[in-house]
């Protein structure tokens, strides 16, 4: 024995160099062929454009892929087990069909992602703001794949956030395979995001808003052509194998017949199922915390959980789940009672916060979407019963309620208008839709800070809104960005002497200070063109010091976010810099200047990032 041991040895080592070899030659030749293209010296946007209809093409058939992993489990946990089970039997093994799935997601979870969180949406924006747009694509496929099995076996979950990620993964690895720099990597990963949403949808303006708007926390003109591209492309391959349909389907007929209706019923569905949102965001995140304060063994959870989720979904008849990767249609949601429908809406908050409570995987995209529906088609149905002269149709509430929920529960409110939008392609909708939103936004956040992404960010103690890094501002100071030499302007300066300061350069607010230098108020450029304007009449009677404007001010050791939240208080674009105690004036800050800092420190080449990273630490 011990000599086959010995034999064995020297072949193991023989196969690992050459596996290195190989590795180091393939390295080798892919480091060729990126130099060439790099010798090309090809315009930025050409390159970001190219890489971007690849990647939509590569996401939608990672979509594609996603979808048949969700029938084949659908058909091993639910249609075959029919084929030898009796109708009863069926229903009585349906929880532990779904207990079972939701265990094999968790392993397979823990498996690849060793113990840790896998990726979600809110990991793909903090790879954006932190991590120059490192998506590991191990992590990301074990997590596609256990969302198929819970999605397959009966658990109530979304398939956006999984397709997302692997969208992302893709232009995380395409830009690290070509050496792009972070800027660039930041842009694929999010045209990535846009495609998996895109072809998942049938719905290219949302999945490009979303990137925009979640991923990158920006609409800037750069990112915009590439993740529209990317977006386009995933849905044009979503079409050809899915065909040209939302993923939601609508009803034939629906709509709104009376002006009024846009003014009193939707604007009153907007505030109750913004109530709903935050009743689903605290339903999310609590399931978590009971598991915990009950001191649940991890590896119990998804069989306690599945079999309560499975009992849930058995109950109502497979409505709270659908079939396989296919959804109901909303105008199922205008037929029923309306407790029946609001029964499915606390039914769907409290099986999707168990499902992704106790072990599951999947998004929570979706399941807003259903919640959406169903509580608007409730009001629908309830305000038809209340008022049957009026011809009302709840088809069109649970549309607006989708819009609703979808808007508080993500804090995404284009991305939610635009959803509906697409599936109806109806600009009658948007009024009322636009007018429930904004206010069901602002019930929502007046009760629940939190959405679905920045809550789980905030909870593992990271703070990020819309992709934004607002740790960055936090941690950054005034110091780091302020003009140490301003124009300023001499408390005793005559209309004369004002007027000078015009077309002196890019500056719209001056300071004005005594003869010590300390900082008396502001006059802005529009001050300076009323005084144009009149100023035979103001020319003998007023000085600088007459027509400042009192302003806050910051100190240099002030944090930026301080000094944005400040300016966003006067809305102005600068706030005067003055030494603490002595109030004298030390320079202007200005929007301008904190955001060219705030976007060196995210790109991490900059003596910002340094300090951030020092005080940090």
């Amino acid at each position: 024995m011990s000599e086959r041991r010995t034999d064995r040895a020297p072949r193991r080592k023989r196969r690992l160099r050459r596996l290195h070899r190989a590795q180091l030659a393939t390295e080798r030749g892919w480091g060729r062929v990126v130099d060439w293209i790099n010798a090309r010296e090809l315009d930025e946007n050409t390159i970001l454009l190219a890489f971007a209809l690849v990647i939509g093409v590569l996401g939608a058939l990672g979509v594609i892929l996603f979808y048949r992993a969700i029938d084949l489990a659908y058909a091993a946990f639910t249609t075959w087990p029919g084929t030898f089970l009796r109708r009863g039997d069926l229903l009585l093994y349906r929880p532990v069909f779904t207990a079972a799935g939701l265990a094999l997601a968790w392993v397979i979870g823990e498996r690849f992602s060793r113990g840790r969180e896998g990726p979600s949406v809110p990991t793909v924006q903090l790879s954006v703001a932190r991590r120059n747009g490192d998506v590991p694509a191990g992590p990301a496929l074990g997590r596609t794949l256990a969302s198929a099995v819970t999605l397959g076996s009966g658990g109530s979950a979304g398939s956006e956030g999984p397709v997302a990620v692997l969208g992302a993964t893709v232009g995380s690895v395409l830009g690290r395979l070509f050496r792009s720099d972070a800027s660039r990597v930041k842009i694929l990963v999010a045209a990535g995001t846009a495609a998996g949403i895109s072809a998942a949808f049938n719905a290219p303006l949302t999945g490009a808003f979303f990137a925009l708007e979640e991923i990158l926390g920006s609409l800037g003109v750069g990112a915009f052509p590439p993740v529209v591209v990317s977006s386009v492309a995933a849905a044009m391959v979503s079409r050809a194998a899915f065909g040209n349909h939302p993923a939601f389907p609508v009803p034939v007929e629906y709509g709104y017949h009376l002006g009024r209706e846009v003014f009193t019923l939707f604007p009153l569905l907007g505030a109750v199922a913004g109530l709903v949102a935050v009743l689903y965001v605290r339903a999310y995140f609590g399931v978590p915390e009971l598991a915990e304060r009950f001191r649940i063994p991890r590896s119990a959870r998804p069989w306690i959980g599945g079999a309560i989720v499975g009992v849930m979904v058995w109950l109502s008849g497979g409505v709270l789940v659908g079939h396989g990767h296919l959804a109901f249609g909303i105008d199922l949601f205008g037929r029923l009672a309306w407790t029946t429908l609001a029964l499915l809406a606390l039914g769907k908050i409290v099986a999707t916060a168990i499902t992704l409570g106790m072990g599951g995987t999947g998004g929570v995209f979706t399941p807003s979407l259903y919640i959406g529906a169903v509580t608007g088609g409730s009001f629908g149905v309830l305000m038809s019963q209340l008022f049957p002269s009026l011809g009302l149709s709840p088809e069109a509430y649970a549309l607006v309620g989708m819009g609703v929920v979808v808007a508080v529960a993500t804090d995404a409110p284009i991305t939610a208008i635009l959803i509906v939008f697409e599936m109806t392609n109806d600009y009658a909708i948007m009024l009322p839709l636009m007018l429930a939103v904004v206010i069901g936004t602002i019930v929502g956040r007046r009760f629940e800070r939190d959405s679905l992404y920045s809550g789980w960010l905030r909870r593992r103690g990271e703070h990020l809104e819309h992709g934004a890094d607002h740790d960055v501002l936090a941690r950054l100071r005034v110091t780091d960005a302020y003009d140490p030499n301003p124009q300023v302007i001499g408390e005793s300066a005559s209309v004369d002497q004002l007027l000078e300061q015009l077309g002196q350069g890019e500056q719209t607010e001056f300071p004005v200070v005594d003869p010590d230098l300390t900082f008396v108020g502001l006059i802005t450029l529009a001050d300076l063109g009323r005084i144009a304007k009149n100023s035979l009449d103001l020319a003998p009677l007023l000085l600088a010091a007459d027509l400042a404007i009192p302003s806050q001010t910051v100190e240099p050791d002030d944090s930026l976010l301080d000094a944005i939240r400040k300016m966003g208080v006067r809305g102005t674009g600068s706030l005067p810099v003055t030494e603490p105690g002595t109030g004298r004036l030390r320079g202007l800050v200005t929007r301008a200047h904190i955001l060219a800092i705030y976007q060196r420190a995210l790109a991490g080449d900059s003596v910002a990032q340094e300090r951030s990273n020092t005080a940090d630490t």
